[in-house]
């Protein structure tokens, strides 16, 4: 009887919280003027994780949770003590291949002055066959002896190719080690806050293994979702009004995405009525400058509500309570 008592009384609060929040939604629909959408969500950004390229020994982490980092700021590095030996090693294989180099070029100056004596060699006997004062089999000796040098040449020269084919090899292997030492250090891609520190100093992790995770505050947004009847209306870089339940003023947006395609109405989102099972997801932005002027008060999860201007013409005004905006707030022309 206890357990039955119990859930009815569950059952009537839930009846009388969605009777409110009808209410509500009536109410508020009642002052926004026709031409002005809205949707409850919260405040949301990208998460990013900073992983590593290269395994290896995790050598230093620099931040912590909840720290703030800015673009290109090192967070973290990875041991290279390997990688610097192996570079060692690829710049000594680096000079002994230009050795080689100069060993080929050596032997092509020495292959081009043997080819020299042995034409000049074959002209005498040329004419000296012509004149009746040498054989025929000196002249083909000499002949023979041309050839071969000339092939000798050709050879040399192709065994400078080669060389230098082996030089470009041992720099090209020193590059890819100076770029693997380079990707040890780790730096934020984005403006934003550590969320997880996930590795510590000492510990191995494999290619992609996650060091840090934060949240990228550079791209500060609010998803709602609308039916078919306003979604439709809404255009890319709409005017937009984000309403928090913690502050009592506006935050002008645009209208950064609207989905191409409808959904069903998640769990999270309460609509006025269960006839509208098919939502469109629509993306409000906040201005990046205003978020970077603020940047110490962001915070992601803040519930609120996200009013969106559609495509009337001419454009309805803002209601009073949402003409209110920060002191240092331009509302954004287009959506970025």
């Amino acid at each position: 009887m206890i357990v039955r008592a119990w859930i009815i009384v569950a059952v009537m609060v839930i009846v009388v919280a969605s009777g409110g929040f009808i209410y509500w939604q009536d109410r508020l629909n009642s002052r926004l003027p026709d031409g002005i959408a809205f949707g409850n969500g919260r405040i949301e950004a990208v998460q990013v994780d900073i992983s590593t390229k290269i395994p290896g020994r995790v050598q230093a982490v620099f931040v912590k949770e909840g720290d703030l980092v800015k673009p290109s700021e090192k967070v973290a590095t990875i041991d290279t003590a390997q990688l610097r030996a192996q570079l060692l090693r690829a710049q000594a294989d680096i000079a002994s291949a230009e050795s080689q180099v100069a060993a080929a070029e050596a032997s092509i100056a020495h292959s081009r002055a043997q080819l020299i004596l042995a034409e000049q060699e074959l002209d005498r006997a040329s004419r000296l066959v012509a004149q009746g004062h040498t054989s025929k089999e000196t002249y083909d000796n000499r002949l023979s002896t041309r050839d071969v040098a000339k092939a000798t040449l050709a050879a040399a020269k192709a065994e400078l190719v080669s060389r230098q084919r082996g030089v470009d090899a041992a720099q090209a292997t020193a590059q890819e080690i100076n770029t693997q030492i380079d990707d040890s250090v780790l730096v934020s891609p984005v403006i934003g806050r550590i969320l997880y520190r996930l590795a510590e100093p000492g510990e191995v992790l494999g290619a992609g293994g996650k060091v840090l995770t934060l949240v990228n505050l550079g791209d500060i947004y609010m998803e709602i979702f609308l039916p078919a009847a306003q979604a439709h209306r809404v255009s890319i870089g709409s005017e937009a009004r984000i309403k928090l339940d913690i502050l009592d003023f506006a935050i002008p947006a645009t209208v950064s995405f609207v989905s191409p395609e409808s959904q069903f109405t998640p769990k999270q989102v309460e609509t006025p009525s269960e006839r509208e099972k098919l939502m469109f997801r629509v993306k409000v932005r906040v201005p990046q400058d205003l978020v970077l002027k603020h940047i110490d008060k962001v915070k992601t999860g803040v519930r609120g509500v996200a009013y969106v201007m559609l495509g009337e013409d001419p454009k309805p005004e803002w209601p009073a309570f949402l003409q209110k905006l920060p002191a240092d707030a331009a509302q954004p022309t287009s959506a970025k």
